[in-house]
C-alpha cells in the first residue's frame, strides 16, 4: 500500500504530534509499505526531499508565519501529485492546509482519515484571531471531506467542540508509544551524568517549554515540594529555547527557575533523543503532565514512564487523564492546581510501589506495530465502502 502522510511540522522538530507521527510512519515502512511524509520546509537547512528510515519525507517551502502556522503558496501543487501517487491518506490536525488535501482524497476516492490531535488555541492577538477563524473554516471543510477522524480517547472527542460534532464518523485508536532497548550500563551512566539516583528524588518533565504545558504550576508547587524533599530535583527533558511563539513565556519564568537552577533544585536535560529518553525514565521517581487547556489531548509521554515503572501525576483534562485512569499508575489533579499537585507529588514519591503496575500489558496495547495495523483495517474499511458506492 502506498500511504501519504500529511502534517504542518515533521521530524527533526520535536512535539507529541511530530513523534506520533514518526513512529506510525516508521512502523508502515517496516510492515512493506511505501510510506510519503508531505510537511513543511519550517526549517531552510533541512532538506526538501529525502529518505530517512525507509520513509520519504517531501517538505514544502515556507514563505511566511503566522504564529506557529506557516505559509506555504506551492502546498497545493504538490499535495494534488502526491494524492494522485498514493492510494491513501492520513491527515494530521490541527493543519491549515487539511481541507485541500481531504478534498483531493474524496475526489480521487483515495481513503482519508484524519488523526485528529488536540483542539487549537491561538495566543491573543488580532492577527491570531483572524487566523484562528480561518483555521475553524478549513477545520470545517476538512471534516466534511474526510472519510474518517481518529483519536486517542473517546473522553477527549466528547469533550473536543471540534471533534464532538463529528462522532458518527469517529474511530478510537491508542496512539504509538515505543522506546528503545537500553542497557542497565548506560541506564546508571546517565544518573552519575545527571543526578545519581537515590541521593535526591527526582521528578520530571518531558516536554516543549510551552504556554500550554503548566510549568508555572510545578515552579508555583516547588516550596511545598522542597519542605518535604529538601533535595529533590526537578528535571526537564525536551526544548526550551527559541521555540516559536513562546519566547515572553519563558522570559516570564526565567527568573524563579534559574534560583532554583542556581540551587540545584532545576536541571534542563536539552531535547534528547529515542535512545537518550529511554535513558532518563528509570532515572525519575515520578513524571508530571500539568497541562491547561485542550491542546494537550493525551500526554504520549505518561506511557513511556509507566513503561519504565514511573508514576505520573497529570492534569484532569480529558483524554490527559486517561493514562492514569485506565493504567492505575499515578494520581489526577485540577488543572492548575499547584497545591494539588505538591500533594500528588509528596504521596506518589512516598508510597511509588502502590502505583506501579506491570508494564508488559501496557506495551503491548501502544506499540507502533500494533497501531498501524489498527490504521490498514480502517483504510481496508473505507475502500470497501468506496467500492461499494462505485
Amino acid at each position: 500500500m502506498r500511504i501519504l502522510i500529511v502534517l504542518t511540522y515533521y521530524r527533526p522538530h520535536t512535539s507529541g504530534l511530530t513523534i506520533y507521527a514518526e513512529r506510525l510512519a516508521k512502523a508502515w515502512a517496516r510492515r512493506g509499505h511505501q510510506v510519503t511524509v508531505l510537511t513543511s520546509r519550517y526549517d531552510p537547512s533541512l532538506a526538501a526531499e529525502e529518505v530517512v528510515d525507509g520513509v520519504r519525507i517531501v517538505r514544502a517551502p515556507v514563505w511566511f508565519r503566522i504564529s506557529k502556522g506557516v505559509i506555504m503558496p506551492t502546498f497545493g501543487w504538490i499535495a494534488s501529485r502526491l494524492v494522485n501517487e498514493n492510494d491513501v491518506v492520513q491527515l494530521h490536525l490541527p493543519q491549515f492546509d487539511a481541507a485541500g488535501v481531504a478534498l483531493r482524497g474524496r475526489l480521487l476516492k483515495k481513503p482519508t482519515v484524519i488523526t485528529y490531535h488536540c483542539d487549537l488555541i491561538m495566543p491573543p492577538g488580532a492577527l491570531a484571531w483572524l487566523a484562528n477563524q480561518a483555521v475553524h473554516v478549513m477545520n470545517r471543510l476538512a471534516a466534511l471531506f474526510t472519510h474518517r477522524f481518529v483519536t486517542y480517547t473517546r473522553d477527549y472527542a466528547e469533550h473536543s467542540p471540534y471533534l464532538k460534532r463529528y462522532l458518527n464518523k469517529l474511530h478510537v485508536i491508542p496512539p504509538p508509544v515505543e522506546l528503545p532497548e537500553v542497557s542497565a550500563e548506560s541506564v546508571d551512566a546517565f544518573a552519575r551524568d545527571n543526578n545519581p539516583r537515590g541521593q535526591r528524588p527526582v521528578v520530571g518533565m518531558a516536554a516543549r517549554f510551552a504556554t500550554e504545558k503548566g510549568v508555572e504550576v510545578l515552579l508555583d508547587a516547588m516550596p511545598r515540594l522542597l519542605e518535604a524533599y529538601p533535595d529533590l530535583q526537578v528535571q526537564f527533558a525536551g526544548p526550551y529555547q527559541n521555540i516559536i511563539g513562546e519566547e515572553a513565556y519563558l522570559a516570564r519564568l526565567w527568573p524563579r527557575i534559574e534560583r532554583y537552577q542556581a540551587e540545584g533544585h532545576w536541571k534542563f536535560l536539552g531535547v534528547l533523543d529515542p535512545t537518550q529518553m529511554a535513558r532518563f525514565y528509570p532515572n525519575i521517581d515520578a513524571l508530571v503532565l500539568s497541562s491547561l487547556n485542550s491542546t494537550e489531548a493525551f500526554g504520549l509521554v505518561q506511557i513511556e514512564a509507566m513503561l519504565n515503572g514511573v508514576p505520573c501525576v497529570a492534569s484532569n483534562l480529558p483524554g490527559v487523564r486517561q493514562p492514569v485512569t485506565v493504567h492505575e499508575m499515578g494520581k489526577v489533579i485540577q488543572i492548575g492546581d499547584s497545591a494539588g499537585l505538591a500533594d500528588a507529588l509528596i504521596e506518589v514519591l512516598g508510597q511509588r510501589a502502590q502505583f506501579q503496575r506491570d508494564p508488559e500489558p501496557i506495551r503491548e496495547r501502544y506499540l507502533p506495530d500494533t497501531i498501524a495495523i489498527e490504521y490498514e483495517k480502517l483504510f481496508a474499511e473505507i475502500s470497501k465502502e468506496l467500492s461499494g458506492a462505485a
